[in-house]
């Protein structure tokens, strides 16, 4: 009978009901757009009107000039950027590698939301078993998948040998309704009092909850966030984003840990107390970016955000360029979307002074810095090509690479990662970053206007392109 029990399958049946989120008026706001842009321009024309004449300088050689004016800056601001992420960097792992928070193991479980992921479930759920953590379970939860994944998560239910103890591994079936809606789901059917929340494709490290529930040690910890990194490398565009993960997301998310600030959550890896969700309203699906939207609801709360870069998630990355230029696009209108949200922050300092400065941080990455990238490469070519300063652009393209490759070699030593990915420093910047601002741009453009988008899902095709290893059978 107790054996029966013990491979008692854990199904509940939830509905989708969630609170309407207020509805955009799409009219408007592209109404505003256009008065923006507009004032905007006119302002601009009038004051070139105004100022070209008591200029002493020729056409040609306003142009010349304002261009070096611009370059200097261009340069200050992407220093200044580089070294003061650097410097926190630096200090965080620093400070991080000194401290010692063992002997602190609380129950966990792991929220695993699954949408036609049949042919990665297995793999992650392996991966979970081996986790080196003593006391945790496994909690999957099937959003109306149209494949196999039902089929293939059945096999999976009951209490089955971990690393060091046997793990119970349950399954929510519910109606299609998003990542959010599963997530939360299985948040309040979990009991425990810290939430690891994962995606169904993510094969997590073995040392992760060990190395991520330590922080939480500190009452006012509220979330930690892991670190993402490229399972499918090996080629020319996955090599490229598992630099950028590295340089571009990783080395900024322990800037941000120094202050305690991490402004998104990744969706592949965040370790939660539970507590801090009930404050924060748990995930909402009014954006497309449900996992930046509810890191600002926390810090909103007043919790603080840890990073731990030893809580390691690896995830399957686009293999093809339009697969990734989609998720890009996704990633930017959620985040903006994300912004506008919690737009009272940025007008209000009053409310909350940190989530003030996140805000703006948020803000300048997502849209004025792709935007000055742009403008900038253009605008030197531009000038290189008609008024003979190629010479000057190139320099200036040599002293980003340079910095490029620091940052490359810092984070590749910082966390012990392959050597090969410090070449590809060269074109990562001027070639690879500039293609994925042009994305940006275009989904900036595209959501101001209110133009209207689906959320897309990649397609997956299993670690490395292999099918999914068979589970170990059920105890």
């Amino acid at each position: 009978m107790s054996e029966n029990k013990d491979l008692q399958k854990y199904q509940i049946a939830l509905d989708n009901r969630e609170v309407t989120p207020p509805r955009r008026n799409e009219e408007k706001e592209k109404l505003r757009v256009i008065w923006i842009s507009g004032i905007l321009s006119v302002s601009l024309i009038v004051i070139i009107l105004i100022t070209l004449p008591l200029t002493i300088l020729s056409f040609n050689g306003l142009l010349v000039y304002a261009s070096i004016v611009s370059l200097v800056m261009f340069l200050f601001v992407l220093l200044f950027r580089y070294f003061s992420i650097l410097v926190f960097a630096y200090l965080y792992i620093t400070k991080y590698t000194i401290e010692e928070k063992e002997g602190y193991y609380p129950f966990i479980s792991i929220i695993v939301p699954v949408f036609n992921e049949g042919q990665v479930i297995n793999y992650s759920i392996e991966s979970l078993l081996n986790l080196d953590y003593p006391s945790y379970e496994i909690i999957i939860v099937n959003d109306g998948s149209s494949d196999n994944t039902a089929e293939v998560a059945e096999k999976l239910v009951g209490y089955r040998q971990g690393r060091n103890s046997m793990v119970k591994v349950s399954l929510i079936n519910k109606p299609n309704g998003g990542k959010s809606k599963a997530l939360n789901a299985g948040i309040q059917y979990s009991e425990a009092e810290f939430v690891l929340c994962m995606d169904g494709d993510s094969q997590l490290s073995s040392n992760c909850l060990r190395m991520g529930i330590r922080h939480f040690i500190d009452p006012s910890v509220g979330a930690v966030a892991g670190n993402v990194k490229v399972e499918n490398r090996r080629k020319f565009l996955t090599d490229l984003q598992a630099l950028e993960y590295v340089e571009g997301l990783n080395l900024a998310r322990s800037a941000q840990g120094f202050a305690r600030s991490v402004n998104i959550i990744p969706g592949p890896i965040g370790i939660f107390r539970k507590r801090a969700l009930r404050d924060a309203g748990y995930y909402s699906s009014d954006t497309f970016a449900e996992d930046a939207d509810l890191t600002l609801k926390i810090l909103a709360a007043g919790w603080k955000i840890n990073y731990e870069p030893n809580s390691i998630a690896y995830t399957e990355a686009p293999v093809k360029l339009h697969q990734l230029l989609k998720q890009r696009y996704r990633w930017t209108r959620g985040i903006l979307q994300a912004i506008r949200k919690h737009k009272k922050h940025i007008y209000n300092p009053t409310i909350n002074f940190s989530n003030t400065i996140i805000l703006w941080g948020m803000f300048y990455e997502a849209l004025i810095w792709p935007a000055m990238n742009i403008f900038a490469n253009l605008f030197f070519i531009i000038v290189a090509l008609f008024y003979g300063m190629s010479s000057l652009v190139f320099f200036w393209w040599l002293g980003i690479m340079v910095l490029d490759m620091m940052s490359a070699l810092y984070c590749v030593a910082a966390e012990k990662e392959a050597f090969r990915l410090v070449p590809y420093s060269v074109i990562y910047r001027l070639v690879f970053i500039l293609v994925i601002d042009i994305t940006k741009a275009m989904a900036t453009i595209e959501e101001f206007l209110g133009i209207q988008m689906t959320w897309g899902k990649l397609e997956r095709v299993g670690v490395g392109g292999k099918p999914s290893p068979k589970p170990s059978p059920a105890k």
